[in-house]
């Protein structure tokens, strides 16, 4: 195996215990990036001379005793909205030419304080405003997508040109591209981990958070980022849903799932049958709290030169623009009735088992999904569906491979946790994986 197809746990270890380098690992890394990305299209901009220079930083530190502890030497990737000092964050728009970050967003300043290296800034969807990321393809099938917005972080990792990253999930954004493309995914607790120097989608539902291989990798990095570790499980109540996540999921995903959700049975935990709440104001709220959030951010820009937006993005941001404050109190009303019903819910389970997309990953170009009782939704909304719930209640929620459909396109299984439960969440989907 070749170092850069190496978990974050295991070239970890490699370099603890000098039977890897550095310079060794984030070569390949940048090896894999010249041979993978002209193809792949994960990354903004690569920072290979930073790289090298910070890995025989990190070599001669280790060498000394000075190990910071297991990110010390290890290539990441970040999503370009999360400001590095003297580095461009381009949000993947022309709105940002010329852009260049005066200090480090907080995330990236205890990554690197931990010792993690930087390659490269990864892709988009612009301004995290879309479930697709355009200029980055599946690392599975390049003619499939990659899902959005993260999809730059969740394919470098997926494809072994970064051995961990950071994405941003406002509705599905790091468990989308995550599931699409067979890595892990955690939208932590909101407000668990800081979003200072992240640009905003919107600011209520956004969340940073890591996109790894394993959750053992997730869990090395949410300690460094906030403090959290693994949990492990025991005598944990998973909670089944009897209805929202399973309608209108494809067939393959579906057995997948369900399939997992038996095999966390057999760890110990206990299956409970739950019923989701308010469901029929899900897209509603989400929809309702997001659009007018995001064109609030964006209003000097839209003004000033709205002509340099997608086409896409800019609908949305005008959209935004023409709705009332009337319709964004009474989403925010709606939110607080969610947050409480589902608070009510986590008091009889600890998990909830769940897909974590309803399709696997659609071909380029897209735009709909039909289903077998004759309904028609878009691509987007097929994606948020299931994701929002999550980003509306702030709760912690992961997605981890479960298996794949007949075309080897991967399937992901979400577990939501209590508020401030990121640990039992990872520690579950740890038993899972070993």
């Amino acid at each position: 195996m070749r170092p850069a197809d190496l978990t974050l746990a295991a070239a970890a270890a490699a370099v603890r215990n000098r039977e890897l380098s550095p310079v060794e690992l984030v070569d390949d890394v940048l090896t894999r990036i010249e041979e993978a990305d002209a193809r792949l299209g994960a990354y903004v901009a690569v920072t290979a001379d930073r790289a090298r220079h910070a890995a025989r930083e990190a070599e001669r530190e280790i060498a000394a005793g000075g190990m910071r502890g297991p990110l010390h030497g290890i290539p990441m990737g970040l999503k370009d909205l999360i400001d590095v000092a003297g580095l461009p964050t381009t949000a993947s728009s022309r709105v940002r030419a010329g852009h260049r970050a005066g200090s480090d967003s907080a995330v990236a300043a205890r990554l690197a304080g931990a010792g993690a290296i930087l390659v490269g800034k990864t892709h988009t969807h612009e301004f995290a405003y879309g479930l697709i990321t355009p200029q980055t393809v599946n690392a599975r099938d390049g003619g499939r997508i990659a899902g959005g917005s993260s999809g730059g972080s969740a394919v470098a990792v997926a494809a072994g040109m970064a051995t961990f990253s950071l994405g941003t999930d406002t509705g599905g954004s790091i468990r989308v591209p995550a599931a699409l493309n067979g890595v892990v995914g955690l939208k932590p607790s909101y407000d668990l981990v800081p979003r200072e120097g992240v640009v905003p989608l919107s600011w209520s539902l956004d969340h940073v958070g890591p996109i790894t291989r394993t959750a053992e990798d997730a869990a090395l990095v949410m300690g460094v980022l906030c403090g959290v570790s693994a949990v492990e499980p025991s005598g944990l109540r998973v909670g089944v849903p009897g209805n929202y996540y399973f309608d209108r999921v494809d067939p393959e995903v579906e057995t997948a799932v369900r399939s997992a959700i038996r095999g966390l049975e057999a760890l110990g935990a206990r299956l409970v049958d739950v019923e989701i709440p308010m469901t029929r104001y899900v897209q509603g709220v989400q929809w309702g709290l997001m659009v007018p959030e995001a064109s609030a951010y964006h209003e000097p820009t839209v003004q000033a030169v709205s002509e340099l937006y997608a086409a896409d993005v800019r609908v949305l941001l005008e959209a935004g623009r023409r709705m009332s404050a009337v319709d964004y109190l009474r989403a925010q009303r709606a939110r607080t009735l969610m947050r409480r019903e589902w608070s009510r819910l986590m008091e009889t389970v600890d998990v909830i088992a769940a897909p974590a997309v309803p399709v696997t990953a659609v071909p380029v170009g897209q735009e709909s999904v039909t289903w077998p009782d004759g309904t028609t939704e878009s691509v987007a909304d097929a994606y948020v569906r299931l994701s929002a719930p999550a980003n509306i209640t702030g709760l912690p929620s992961l997605t981890v491979p479960v298996g794949e459909d007949r075309a080897g396109l991967p399937i992901g299984m979400q577990l939501i946790g209590r508020a401030g439960g990121d640990g039992v969440v990872l520690g579950l989907a740890r038993a899972f994986e070993s």
